[in-house]
């Protein structure tokens, strides 16, 4: 069935159609928007990881606190996830295209600024615009995605590869920062950001289809925007704190109250101007309309999203400090030695997307997850002085996994939403995994510190995730059936 999205142009896209007739073999896979598309996700994951290295330098260059340095790296994940559900939304109403692109040139102008910052408060500053940055282009790129890649099948190919490139550039992250830290300085981590969203502009002006005319949105909803975004960054605000001040400490409790305020107001005006809009079709339109979180497999998806990343970043994060701190390793070995989990990636993706043409989304997930809970339980084997060979089953299981699940996942929240909803839907998945990631870390980093030490924090925080992981999969197998059951219905 042709895409109805207003950004998807035929002529545009002559190397891809719609699912064909049986019988017929499947259209070749267009490439040149897969890699304007890519580009974009690749600076937004790759500056998740990049500048972990560089906090040394930068404390040093800058004379930042450690608050000022837990900002610079946590700060850029705050804003992503706060204004996530904003870029989605005017992604919706004012095209993706248009999106996408701004949000890579404030991407670029951000990076620059943070590669001249001359204070600690300036770097801090320019890190949260690049999170805005991120907010703008991250759902407009799966709505495109989405409207380049119409056929069921291509677009399971095109989701596998964009989520290869997004899995090696978190993983690259530790790895690229050290290299250009060591030969050129910390603020090179920034200034390389620029020729690459250069390129990804070229290319999407070029290759990715320009937005068609859209019809009349409705009036927009400042007030349900003032509370998801202020809500958001309560949240995520103090959750990013909780790892380091603690769950019971006022900076904590008074954001992540404010936030869940603010959420519980902002659903209750959605909620009134959904219905509202249903008599008066004319009047404001909700930023995020209830029903579309009422949909089985986008709910389903949401929370399988925040469950994975609940488990796999926040048991990252526990095992990058056994690496350092209980096994002395520097920041580029333990790159290096995070490397095979990395490295699945680039089996996930084929594997990924040809599952999930063949038998759907949810199976796959489904499976990856009970993998990755199993991988996770390779971690008890974890100790002082255990061997490195011995521990390189959990690293590749839960490196399979998580890009596996991440893939199918994509793949089922764009089968499952409207095609005017493709950017706020590409956004609410995000938000659950970015919020998921963010509770992860700081319950993970709270455990390790409740139980002593580093290793037995990483084993209690094993078991919490495969717990996760187990969870998610039931979820993905109950989504299945009942997507099955309505489709033969």
């Amino acid at each position: 069935m042709p895409s109805t999205d207003p950004s998807f142009s035929p002529a545009r896209t002559a190397a891809v159609s719609a699912d064909p007739p049986s019988g017929r073999p499947s259209p070749s896979l267009s490439l040149p928007p897969l890699v304007a598309l890519s580009l974009g996700y690749f600076l937004v994951m790759l500056d998740v990881t990049v500048v972990n290295v560089a906090v040394p330098a930068v404390q040093v260059s800058l004379d930042a606190g450690s608050s000022g340095l837990r900002w610079i790296v946590d700060g850029y994940g705050v804003c992503f996830a706060g204004l996530l559900l904003l870029g989605g939304g005017l992604g919706d109403r004012f095209g993706h295209r248009r999106l996408f692109l701004a949000g890579l040139g404030g991407f670029a102008a951000a990076s620059a600024g943070c590669a001249l910052a001359p204070s600690a408060g300036a770097l801090i500053g320019a890190r949260l615009a690049q999170g805005a940055g991120a907010a703008l282009l991250v759902p407009a790129s799966l709505a495109l995605l989405r409207a380049a890649y119409p056929d069921r099948t291509l677009r399971a190919r095109a989701v596998g590869l964009w989520g290869l490139v997004s899995a090696v550039a978190f993983g690259a992250g530790p790895a690229v920062g050290g290299l250009l830290v060591a030969g050129f300085g910390w603020r090179a981590v920034f200034w390389v950001n620029l020729p690459v969203a250069a390129a990804a502009v070229l290319l999407t002006v070029r290759h990715v289809p320009a937005p068609g005319r859209r019809a009349r949105p409705g009036r927009a909803d400042p007030a349900g925007l003032l509370l998801g975004v202020l809500g958001l960054f309560g949240v995520a605000g103090a959750l990013n704190e909780a790892g380091s001040a603690g769950w019971s400490s006022p900076e904590v409790l008074v954001p992540f109250a404010g936030g869940v305020l603010c959420l519980a107001a902002f659903t209750a005006v959605e909620l009134r101007l959904e219905k509202a809009a249903a008599v008066r079709p004319e009047g404001r339109r909700p930023l995020l309309p209830p029903s579309l979180l009422r949909e089985a497999g986008l709910a389903a998806t949401n929370l399988v999203g925040l469950l994975l990343s609940f488990g796999y970043y926040g048991l990252l994060f526990v095992v990058t400090l056994y690496f350092q701190q209980e096994r002395q390793f520097g920041a580029l070995i333990t790159g290096v030695a995070l490397l095979p989990s990395v490295c699945m990636g680039f089996l996930a993706a084929p594997l990924s997307s040809r599952l999930t043409a063949r038998k759907g989304p949810y199976v796959p997930m489904a499976g990856a997850l009970l993998l990755g809970s199993a991988g996770f339980l390779g971690w008890l084997a974890a100790g002082p002085d255990t061997p490195y060979p011995v521990l390189l089953f959990a690293l590749m299981a839960t490196g399979l996994a998580t890009p596996v699940t991440v893939v199918a996942a994509t793949v089922a929240v764009m089968e499952a939403a409207p095609a005017a909803r493709a950017g706020t839907a590409s956004a609410v998945f995000n938000v659950s995994r970015q919020v998921g990631g963010a509770m992860g870390v700081a319950l993970f980093g709270a455990l390790v510190g409740a139980t002593g030490g580093v290793v037995d924090g990483l084993r209690v925080s094993a078991v919490v995730a495969s717990v996760a992981f187990l969870l998610a999969a039931a979820l993905a197998a109950v989504a299945g059936r009942r997507t099955g059951a309505a489709r033969a219905g």
